[in-house]
């Protein structure tokens, strides 16, 4: 179930993605979908009844790989910045025209 509910994230940032035609929405509906990747990825990772290896002093037990940590905590920043980047983007285009609609932009942008 909980598998369907990632997935289904994931597929609602992608069709807002190509149906929204407003730029914040876009960038709205990316943010969605990374939420929705890290979060399977996330789900993928996590194994039952494994241990950090900072923590726990027992030896002999199965440690939590922490590669998936850090590849998402990277993903995590990664798509912050990029986010961070197309706003400001979008509020330079702002600047320039009345609507942040994607088909007036170029519309006014083509000659």
């Amino acid at each position: 179930m909980l598998e369907a509910c990632v997935l289904a994230t994931i597929l609602c940032g992608f069709f807002g993605i190509i149906l929204k035609k407003n730029l914040l929405m876009k960038i709205v509906s990316m943010d969605v979908m990374s939420t929705g990747v890290i979060a399977f990825f996330v789900l993928i990772a996590s194994q039952g009844g494994l241990f950090t290896p900072i923590i726990s002093n027992v030896q002999n037990i199965a440690y939590a790989d922490p590669v998936p940590q850090a590849v998402i905590l990277t993903a995590i920043v990664i798509g912050f910045s990029i986010q961070a980047l197309m706003l400001v983007g979008v509020m330079k285009l702002a600047r320039d025209n009345p609507t942040l609609e994607s088909d007036e932009i170029e519309k006014n942008n083509t000659p």
